[in-house]
């Protein structure tokens, strides 16, 4: 008899946990579904904290009615080593200088977008012109001599 007890004991229990176990599992798609009531978040362009580039923030925003969080802020980098001409936020893959228009004085080059940072506004493609400069020639007597390799010896100075 004693056994019998212990085995609806069991099956009672077993039988708890998994309403238990179910009814956890509803509740957390119950939570995803309020989360599915918040909108996409909208993010703003970075502006760096000094200069133009470097670490700095930027600001998202999201719609919806039972969201617990509508705005937040975010860290971000703008590199430095980008052409700012064309906003910090895009970086352009260019092709080689032009031929020289020597009536214009000006060459041009294309560049095709390569990679922007999140939500930034970019041109697929943009040029640039610079002034014709002279042509390059490597004067050899201009550079200083090369060194053999071995280190000069020190008169001593005492």
């Amino acid at each position: 008899m004693q056994k019998l007890w212990v085995f609806v004991a069991f099956v009672a229990l077993l039988i708890v946990t998994v309403t238990l176990a179910d009814g956890g599992k509803m509740e957390k798609q119950g939570k995803k579904e309020r989360k599915s009531d918040c909108g996409e978040w909208q993010w703003s362009v970075c502006v760096a904290n000094e200069g133009d580039c470097g670490l700095g923030t930027r600001e998202g925003t999201r719609t919806g009615t039972d969201c617990k969080q509508t705005i937040k802020t975010q860290r971000c980098k703008i590199p430095c080593n980008w052409k700012k001409q064309f906003g910090g936020e895009c970086k352009y893959d260019f092709q080689e200088w032009g031929e020289c228009d020597s009536t214009m004085g000006i060459k041009t080059r294309t560049g095709v977008l390569k990679r922007a940072l999140m939500d930034a506004n970019c041109l697929n493609t943009v040029s640039t012109t610079k002034p014709c400069g002279k042509p390059k020639t490597k004067l050899q007597d201009s550079r200083k001599p090369k060194r053999d390799g071995k280190k000069r010896e020190r008169s001593p100075t005492d």
